[in-house]
């Protein structure tokens, strides 16, 4: 007997829910950070939605090739993307862009060049909102504003879509299969919106790359956002992946869907 009191009042010390039947408030704490983490993190739910709609939502091209494919968001501006643009044309590499809408009404001539020089590319929303925080009508619109302006560079429309943040839900992912549109996230990311150096961001995907990587790289940026860590190394990842008889294709070309929806 003397034991089982010595075991309820360990209990009684230790256990989380006190006799009021509340939680102290470090326990409520801790959770409150591990719930903030889990919404700041979506890979597992990215994952589920991955395996749930195969032929719709994809990170990376088949492992059976060896490709990979450089893909950049954000674009277009008037500092790093003709910059990225006269290295990929100089080492003669077609690579993908992920265009915003404002951007495309912005900088117009950046786009025509993107388009002139041979680029893919897809639909990264208007304004780069979260797409989970939108109401449906809202999250439509977004595809569609910059499917016009797209539109009125190429004279198509993009097959593939990029969601800001790389976030998307159920609902919507729907909603673009049956436009038959296909959503292209990334599994290598250079993380080089954090303005790492070059050495930071070519490790960052060298280091990671495989048959079929589909890379994360950022020819854009907001106010203050420094690139130059992506414009100083993308010569040597470009290099690298060539010697080590990566071949760099398009999105597009990677996955075998066509340019236009």
């Amino acid at each position: 007997m003397k034991h089982l009191w010595m075991l309820v009042c360990l209990f009684l010390c230790f256990s989380p829910v006190s006799l009021t039947g509340q939680m102290p408030v470090n326990h409520i704490f801790m959770l409150g950070n591990a719930q903030a983490f889990s919404n700041a993190n979506p890979p597992s739910d990215l994952s589920k939605l991955k395996n749930k709609y195969k032929s719709t939502f994809l990170m990376r091209g088949p492992e059976s090739k060896r490709e990979v494919a450089l893909t950049f968001d954000d674009a277009p501006d008037e500092t790093f993307t003709p910059i990225i643009l006269d290295i990929l044309k100089q080492k003669d590499v077609k690579a993908t862009f992920f265009l915003v809408g404002y951007r495309i009404e912005k900088y117009p001539e950046v786009v025509k060049r993107i388009v002139q020089e041979g680029h893919a590319i897809g639909n990264h929303s208007y304004n780069h909102p979260d797409y989970l925080t939108l109401s449906h009508t809202d999250f439509r619109n977004q595809i569609g504003r910059t499917d016009e302006l797209i539109e009125s560079y190429t004279g198509f429309r993009p097959s593939i879509v990029r969601p800001p943040y790389g976030n998307i839900n159920d609902k919507q992912l729907e909603w673009l299969a049956s436009q038959k549109r296909v959503v292209v996230n990334w599994n290598v990311d250079s993380l080089d919106w954090k303005g790492l150096d070059a050495e930071q961001v070519t490790n960052n995907i060298l280091v990671n790359v495989t048959p079929g990587s589909i890379i994360l790289q950022h020819s854009g940026t907001g106010d203050g956002g420094d690139l130059s860590g992506t414009i100083h190394a993308l010569p040597t990842i470009i290099d690298e992946l060539r010697k080590d008889d990566f071949k760099l294709v398009t999105v597009q070309e990677m996955l075998g869907v066509p340019a236009k929806q």
